[in-house]
């Protein structure tokens, strides 16, 4: 079951990463962001108000746990990493073609392995080292191809906020089957829709204190804020994509690094919408690379069964 809620969570996921790139096409970064954390909120709180006020969602997998001070603080540690990963996902995506943005975002799962492999104890066999391997591979052959369309990514800043974000979602997924798992088990034990819901709520706050602050007093010298509908569907997609994400890092014997490398099959999502919605080039080349992360990804999944 967690690997179907995984395999849905992928697709949803791509069309998130594509949503969000038409949503950023000329557009202020700041509030679009803040758009999408306020949408996203505004779609889990009727679930946290039925919880606290009725016993409609009781028993039900919509219902949101309440708690104090003692289980929010890891929430609003979580809504911090995940909202510096998209910050600086969503200034790199937007500079940047989705078909290299995608196959970035794909090697995630090679920093959560890593992760899993020092914080978890999880061990890596002969196949999930070859699947690393790979994936490192594929990187460096992106690099290459990268350049025909003026990307350096040792000096392309914007390819390193690719990276950061990736690397901090990588954190955010190592972090979250801390939150899931049971404390018995060394976790928290946190109910996954109290996770979902508030962690939302927080980044909106955080977002529109960033809105008011820094992006208002220069919004007329920047680049200007346009409403498109797309924005509504970055909200809705992952939002979506995360209730099955997190349903599935809750069921017994859910293992994080085969959810994160699953996830990151969303990659042939948004590569399809680059090449036939954007019309993105260089695709051949971009193709084989990343074929090789997806080689990566099945000998991961190979070695993990």
């Amino acid at each position: 079951m967690w690997l179907l809620l995984a395999f849905l969570s992928a697709a949803l996921l791509g069309c998130y990463d594509s949503f969000k790139k038409e949503a950023l096409k000329d557009n202020a970064v700041i509030p679009v962001l803040f758009l999408n954390t306020l949408f996203s909120s505004l779609i889990f709180l009727p679930f946290i108000v039925l919880s606290h006020t009725t016993s409609v969602l009781d028993s039900t997998d919509f219902h949101v746990a309440a708690g104090g001070w003692e289980v929010h603080k890891f929430i609003l540690l979580k809504s911090l990493i995940v909202l510096s990963s998209w910050l600086l996902g969503y200034f790199g995506m937007k500079h940047l073609p989705l078909t290299i943005v995608g196959p970035i975002n794909a090697t995630r799962p090679v920093m959560v392995l890593v992760g899993a492999l020092l914080f978890y104890g999880e061990r890596l066999n002969l196949w999930q080292w070859v699947g690393v391997t790979l994936a490192v591979i594929s990187f460096f052959l992106l690099s290459r191809s990268s350049k025909k369309e003026g990307i350096d990514f040792k000096h392309d800043h914007w390819i390193w906020m690719i990276v950061g974000a990736a690397a901090l979602g990588a954190i955010s997924g190592l972090y979250d089957k801390y939150l899931m798992a049971p404390v018995g088990e060394g976790g928290v034990g946190l109910d996954r829709m109290m996770v979902q819901s508030w962690y939302n709520i927080y980044q909106s706050v955080m977002m529109g204190a960033m809105l008011l602050l820094l992006w208002w007093p220069t919004h007329k010298k920047t680049t200007p804020f346009s409403w498109k509908w797309s924005i509504i569907g970055v909200s809705v997609f992952l939002s979506t994509a995360d209730f099955m994400y997190f349903y599935s890092l809750s069921l017994p014997d859910a293992m994080i690094s085969i959810v994160s490398m699953i996830r990151r099959g969303s990659v042939i999502v948004s590569f399809l919408f680059g090449a036939m919605i954007f019309q993105e080039k260089n695709l051949k080349a971009k193709a084989v690379d990343l074929a090789l992360v997806l080689l990566g990804m099945v000998f991961l999944y190979i070695g993990s069964h």
